[in-house]
């Protein structure tokens, strides 16, 4: 009897580890919330000091390139609200999206859920890494001031 328990036990735990689902259909298992984005591991771009002279170019660029016609911070326009983005997503994330959006949707599922959510495709801006770069230095730079202004007023 105790080798019968064992090797039930065994056989779960083997089910388990193959992904049986839990009895859910292939289908079922399919449509669960996405795997994460291959982007999107690893450190938070805001985990890292602020380069200021890249975020300085990175407002000018910002705005230059009329993001600010679907984004805003703090707030939503037709494109999501950046305020937090640098904490959600890896600086490597952030660059691909900026530079390959189109690419992004149909290989990122993070850019899928964000297509399907705002109905509408990121227009690529056609800026180099080194502009992406200080455009995300820029979003790293509000999430700090943010964050210091909320410091200070609940102090």
């Amino acid at each position: 009897m105790n080798s019968v328990m064992r090797w039930g036990a065994a056989l779960c735990l083997l089910l388990a580890a193959a992904g049986c689902g839990g009895g859910k259909s292939a289908t079922e298992s399919k449509s669960a919330a996405p795997a994460g984005s291959a982007y999107d591991v690893g450190p938070r771009a805001g985990e890292s000091p602020v380069a200021e002279a890249l975020a300085a170019k990175g407002a000018v660029l910002f705005k230059a390139k009329g993001c600010t016609a679907c984004h805003a911070y703090g707030k939503r326009l037709t494109g999501p609200d950046l305020k937090g983005v640098t904490q959600r997503r890896t600086a490597q994330w952030m660059e691909h999206q900026i530079l390959h959006p189109e690419i992004m949707t149909k290989e990122d599922p993070i850019s899928r859920e964000l297509m399907a959510k705002y109905a509408l495709q990121m227009s690529n801006q056609g800026l180099t890494q080194d502009e992406a770069q200080s455009v995300i230095e820029y979003f790293k730079k509000l999430d700090e001031e943010s964050a210091e202004a909320e410091q200070q007023a609940a102090k």
